[in-house]
């Protein structure tokens, strides 16, 4: 009797994760769906994918407009952002906008298959079925685009879709995200809505766990981002790396701020994100990132490094940000007030240093030409000497970077 139970209830449970499979890797074979819509929502919904940035994960270098294929690298492996153009084999032609509403803010797609959560529909599960509903009008309107999505390159256990059931269960609920700053005006929270639903910031700004979720009680303060980190953000970490409200509207708006210019994978957030909203949505963004009461900027204590970085900065860096770290337009960052450099962590620096940092265009015109990577000229002794020459003498920081640090980031890339 024991055992015939038993065969039942295994034969019970293989059936359950076959149905659960077949589930994952079946092809949607909807109907293809029409889609109409006024002139004002499409224009409402080119401006909402702009604020949520699909762009940056959904168009491939060289490919076309949101049709998939940007390789976006984990700890887990490479997962390929999925074509979001009306393609009906390739794409979401045959979803309807229920169904795509349920993609942005539970990760499920019509044919019960999970997303990754790579695709942050952790801070989507807040938008507004409205905006939803925009941004899919906005998408079915787009010209349809047939390229496959490339297989995701993950090594098991980590490409087991079927694992996100359980995943889900432990990190994922429609409560909104910790607020990181206080306020109640329109502006405050309009921003918080930008910010942590449609930009999607904590998703890098935020610390992971071991299985990649957000640690959300360390919300905006800062997480690994590949080869650099995301900084943290909370207003008290801002004001003490000198950053006033205004500042961080002007950074929003152009990539360029007292403190420095965006880089990385901020400078992509600028250039198809964040200078493409209102005047006003960016001074929401900077009035949540920064509270309705913003701590006072801190000024960079100014300081005397270390006599041997400083000949490496004469010798190797002044061509480009002056002798007395002023900078050049166009052409370099000022060392002073510079935030890299009032980062309690010293990666950024020490990568930026190693690698350099390709030239990069910004609004309005404006552009910094590229900066070579040092890592082949000097030493791991003289790439901590610079380091702590710049922090000490610009960031208020002590120079306790050492040569094992470097070592350990140059080893890494």
């Amino acid at each position: 009797m024991k055992k015939r139970l038993a065969l039942i209830v295994l034969t019970i449970v293989v059936i359950i994760v076959a149905i659960l499979y077949w589930r994952e890797y079946r092809t949607y074979d909807g109907p293809v769906q029409k889609v109409t819509a006024s002139k004002d929502q499409i224009e409402r919904g080119s401006y909402l994918a702009k604020a949520a940035d699909c762009a940056a994960c959904h168009t491939a270098s060289g490919g076309a407009p949101l049709a998939g294929g940007y390789p976006l690298e984990s700890p887990y492996g490479t997962i390929y952002g999925s074509n979001l153009t009306p393609s009906a084999d390739y794409g979401i032609g045959r979803w309807t906008k229920d169904d795509f509403y349920k993609a942005l803010t539970e990760g499920v797609t019509p044919t019960g298959r999970h997303l990754f959560p790579a695709m942050p529909y952790t801070s989507y599960k807040n938008i507004s079925r409205k905006d939803s509903d925009d941004i899919y009008a906005y998408l079915m309107t787009r010209p349809a685009v047939d390229v496959k999505t490339p297989d995701n390159e993950m090594a098991f256990p980590f490409n087991q879709r079927i694992a996100l059931i359980g995943w889900n269960i432990m990190f994922h609920d429609k409560d909104p995200l910790p607020a990181i700053s206080t306020g109640d005006s329109p502006d405050w929270h309009r921003g918080r809505y930008l910010a942590d639903v449609l930009g999607h910031c904590g998703e890098c700004h935020t610390e992971r766990g071991l299985l990649g979720q957000m640690k959300l009680d360390k919300a905006m303060q800062g997480g690994e981002l590949g080869r650099f980190m995301a900084p943290d953000i909370t207003p008290k970490a801002l004001a003490q790396r000198g950053w006033t409200p205004q500042d961080v509207q002007q950074f929003l708006t152009t990539g360029i701020a007292p403190q420095g210019s965006a880089f990385s994978e901020m400078h992509m957030v600028v250039d198809l994100s964040t200078q493409h909203l209102t005047a006003a949505d960016q001074k929401a963004m900077a009035t949540y990132l920064m509270g309705e009461a913003p701590p006072a900027a801190v000024p960079a204590a100014l300081g005397n490094g270390n006599e041997a970085g400083r000949m490496t900065y004469l010798d190797q860096c002044a061509g480009c940000h002056a002798r007395e770290g002023e900078g050049k337009p166009h052409v370099a960052v000022s060392m002073l007030n510079n935030a890299t450099l009032r980062q309690p962590d010293a990666k950024n620096l020490i990568v930026s240093v190693l690698d350099g940092l390709p030239a990069q265009n910004f609004p309005n015109g404006e552009s910094m030409q590229s900066m070579p990577g040092f890592g082949e000229r000097l030493n791991d002794e003289q790439v901590a000497e610079l380091v702590n020459y710049l922090r000490v003498t610009w960031g208020g920081l002590p120079g306790d970077v050492t040569a094992e640090q470097v070592k350990a980031l140059r080893v890494e890339k």
